[in-house]
């Protein structure tokens, strides 16, 4: 999509578009040579926008290549692969309360049964369709934002894009969610069968096979659309909201300009942003992921079931208190993985001021 120079300077994020600029003139915290400045000589001109990566591990990567996409791609896998995987006691909790409030009343009894009954090796049930889900989620989520957030500001044009940016994360997000869903979907079913319903499988080599013995392959797709409930307004809030926390924290809480923090408050502010904006993901998101779990477990079973069963309320807050502890640090660590690895390959974190001045690259 073609676009004059003046549109692509005004886009979202509005550092990432240039049409003239030398190499030097486009480096940011280049701590191995703080005194380079643009050559004398006159500026050749060219259209890519290109990263310099402090120490280039692959080379500089021009944004919005394919290059790009999939070091996006990448470092979602790492952020939402590892994370879920980790939390995975946390999530077999929460899950279980869920289900069968009687046995699991609180958080602390919850712990306290699945140790008697199952062991310390029992807390990581499921571990495996949780990597490999939220492994592929994270791939679309992370990589069809980028895609979308830069297509979705194309369609704006410069002023709309500008004025509503809050819109196009929002939308940028929701569509790389539906996306993400659809991948996640059959490996999130999978594990909470086994990990709620004791005896069902060890894990996935014969959880998956006997859940499609008993359900069918279309029931891997079953819990989907309350999947879509829980996941499309969490990664709307959760990216939404992030950009804005973290542009607000260099705005009023850090005095120093973004591009001349050092890389590690940087990655410091991304987690903090993104644990803020995780707390408010899991409250958004909640009843929808009540309903995954009553869907997932009871074959046969509706909305309606589980409203009934678990009351408007129970649907709000059973579980409530520790989501939001998984969540947040989960969230947290997300977006600091996320934004570490794109620092590691030459890439600017995400959000916050725009970390180099277009102005000079106009001349």
């Amino acid at each position: 999509m073609a676009f004059s120079d003046n549109s692509r300077q005004s886009l979202i994020p509005n550092f990432l578009y240039t049409s003239s600029a030398s190499p030097s003139s486009l480096l940011m915290g280049n701590t191995s040579n703080p005194t380079l400045f643009p050559s004398t000589s006159p500026a050749k001109q060219n259209n890519n926008f290109v990263i310099p990566a402090p120490n280039e591990p692959l080379g500089k990567i021009e944004m919005y290549s394919p290059r790009f996409y999939a070091a996006c791609t990448v470092g979602g896998i790492l952020s939402c692969g590892l994370t879920h995987m980790t939390v995975t006691p946390l999530d077999l909790v929460k899950c279980n309360m869920q289900i069968d409030p009687v046995k699991y009343k609180s958080i602390s009894s919850g712990f306290g049964v699945l140790l008697k009954e199952q062991g310390v090796r029992g807390f990581f049930r499921g571990w495996v369709p949780t990597l490999l889900g939220y492994s592929a989620q994270g791939a679309c989520k992370f990589g069809f934002y980028e895609f979308f957030k830069k297509y979705y500001s194309d369609i704006a044009g410069p002023e709309y894009a500008t004025k509503y940016k809050t819109l196009i994360y929002l939308a940028g997000s929701a569509s790389a969610e539906i996306i993400a869903d659809v991948a996640l979907c059959p490996m999130e079913a999978v594990k909470v069968r086994v990990q709620t319903q004791p005896g069902f499988a060890r894990g996935l080599s014969d959880g998956l096979p006997k859940f499609v013995r008993s359900d069918g392959v279309l029931g891997l797709y079953k819990g989907l659309v309350p999947l879509w409930g829980r996941q499309i307004p969490y990664t709307m809030m959760k990216f939404a909201s992030f950009e804005t926390i973290v542009e607000m924290m260099y705005k009023y809480a850090i005095p120093t300009p973004k591009n001349e923090c050092s890389k590690s408050l940087q990655l410091g502010v991304s987690f903090a942003g993104g644990y803020v904006a995780g707390v408010l993901c899991a409250i958004v998101s909640h009843p929808a992921d009540n309903l995954v779990s009553f869907l997932n477990n009871a074959k046969g079973a509706s909305v309606g079931d589980a409203v009934k069963k678990l009351g408007v309320l129970g649907l709000f807050t059973r579980g409530l208190p520790l989501r939001i502890v998984m969540i947040g640090t989960l969230t947290g660590a997300q977006w600091g993985i996320y934004d570490a690895f794109k620092v590691f390959v030459g890439l600017p974190t995400t959000g916050g001021a725009a970390p180099v001045a277009i102005e000079a690259a106009k001349e």
